[in-house]
Formats: C-alpha cells, sequence, structure tokens
C-alpha cells in the first residue's frame, strides 16, 4: 500500500497512488490505495540494450555462428488473457502484454517449490505469467513474493555451494555478491542456472548474463525482484530476454525462443540478413 515499507523499498518517489476507472470492480493490476509498483530503478541503465525487433519469418543469422537461428527455436503456446477491459496503468494493462503457460522454476535443475496455482491465470484473470512488451516499466523480472522468496533462497544455496561470497543486499535485490567471488564465461557470470519450464515440455534457460546484473564494479546482483500484489504473478523482463531471439508468431499463437545467443559465441547486434 502507498507509504508502506515495500514502496519505499523499491524508491517509489512522486508515483502516488494507483487510481482505477472505468470499471467496477477495478481490473486487476489497478488497486485503490496500492503504489504504482514497477521494476524500474536506478539500475536500468545497466541493461546493455542488445535487442532488436525483426519484422517476419527469417532466416535469422548471427556471425560467427554459421546456422539460421530459426531452426533451433523452442516452442510454447501464447495464451489469451481472459481480462479485455482496459483500465488505468497502461503498465499493467494485459494488452500490453503476452502471456505463456510456466511450468516450473528450476535452479541448477531442482524445482522450486511454491503454491502452483499462482501460475495459471484464474477466474479473476488474477495469476499467470507475462513477457513485458514495454522495456521503460519492466526491466527486470519481477515475481510475486512468496515465489520470489523461495527462488532467493533456492538461488543463494546453489551459490554457496559454488563457494559465491554474499554480501549485503542492493535493493530493489534480495541477493547479492562479491563480484570477485563468482568465475566469467562467453554466457555471463558462472551462477546457478535458472529454467523457467514452458508448457509444451521445454524449458527457458537463463545464463549469468540474464539473471545477474552488476550495481558496481565490486557487486553482482540476482536480477529478478518481488513485488507483493501484481496482475500476473511472473511478468519476465527486458533484461532477461536480452540476447535470445523471441519470435511472437501472432497467426498460430506460438511463442518461439531460442537458446542465449551468447551460447553460440554471438549477441543480436551481429544480426545479419
Amino acid at each position: 500500500m502507498c507509504g508502506s515499507t515495500k514502496c519505499k523499498q523499491y524508491n517509489i518517489k512522486n508515483a502516488g497512488c494507483m487510481i482505477c476507472f472505468g470499471t467496477v470492480p477495478c481490473t486487476p493490476g489497478c488497486n485503490i490505495g496500492a503504489c504504482a509498483l514497477s521494476s524500474v530503478n536506478e539500475y536500468a541503465s545497466l541493461s546493455s540494450g542488445q535487442c532488436h525487433m525483426f519484422i517476419g519469418g527469417g532466416p535469422y543469422y548471427f556471425p560467427p555462428y554459421g546456422k539460421d537461428i530459426t531452426k533451433e527455436l523452442i516452442t510454447t503456446p501464447i495464451v489469451q488473457h481472459p481480462l479485455k477491459v482496459r483500465g488505468f496503468g497502461i503498465a499493467f494493462d494485459p494488452e500490453f502484454f503476452y502471456y505463456v503457460n510456466v511450468t516450473s522454476i528450476s535452479v541448477d535443475h531442482k524445482v522450486v517449490s511454491f503454491n502452483d496455482s499462482l501460475l495459471s491465470i484464474g477466474k479473476d484473470a488474477w495469476g499467470g505469467t507475462a513477457l513485458s512488451t514495454t522495456t521503460t516499466t519492466t526491466t527486470f523480472t519481477i515475481l510475486r513474493d512468496s515465489i520470489y522468496e523461495v527462488l532467493v533462497s533456492a538461488f543463494t544455496k546453489a551459490a554457496a555451494f559454488r563457494k559465491m561470497k554474499r554480501v549485503e543486499s542492493v535493493a530493489p535485490f534480495g541477493a547479492c555478491y562479491e563480484s570477485k567471488s563468482v568465475a566469467r564465461s562467453q554466457t555471463g557470470p558462472v551462477v546457478p542456472y535458472i529454467d523457467i519450464g514452458l508448457a509444451g515440455n521445454t524449458h527457458w534457460r537463463f545464463y549469468g548474463a540474464n539473471s545477474m546484473v552488476s550495481v558496481n564494479k565490486d557487486i553482482l546482483c540476482l536480477a529478478f525482484v518481488g513485488a507483493p500484489v501484481r496482475t500476473s504473478s511472473i511478468v519476465i523482463g527486458a533484461y532477461q530476454m536480452e540476447n535470445y531471439l523471441i519470435k511472437f508468431d501472432l497467426e498460430s499463437s506460438k511463442l518461439r525462443i531460442s537458446t542465449s545467443l551468447l551460447f553460440r559465441n554471438t549477441t543480436c547486434s551481429q544480426f545479419r540478413i
């Protein structure tokens, strides 16, 4: 709620309270008296900006990798959100997101346990997983607090096993580490993998380049944030989507995702037709 410790933690300044118009009750995500919480923060500029938009089906090549990336995409259905009515609060509007069915979250191949009913969009239109298409509002992936807390717990245990040295957290991030205690590879910091299980018996893997953010030269933090109440239980942010080829096939209602282009020793900036 406005003025709460949680709002202050996320450096909400002059954001005001959510005000809803046009629908009774308010559409999910438009909560009277709630702070206008998003993952925009002073670390948003740390995003590398490795993103491009393409119109058409390919082929797409990213040198020096010599194969057409579109031949290697995993596929999962795009889910139609039941809510069609717009309310105020554009960043939370379902029409600004694409939804997918997440089936699990794993850290280093171990499934994280939480209330999995949060992964489904309920009859009240709450829950489910969205991909943010508005990079200015959702830089880092946002998870409902109950999911975020167990993710951080699982990650910190896996990180301790890898001998990563934990340091005091830097808000809004819940788990931070001494940079020099973390090795590096072509896919970024060598940290526990985070896998998002998707409908279709597949998963989307985040390597260190997408799961960690450098807040300064000495500290790396887990680049996910928690939120007390949101329309969606999970909103996958722009930072997590960098250097992946993500194809929104609206004709067949399919989302197609590559592995990290860094894993192929290339980046989005290397695109060639």
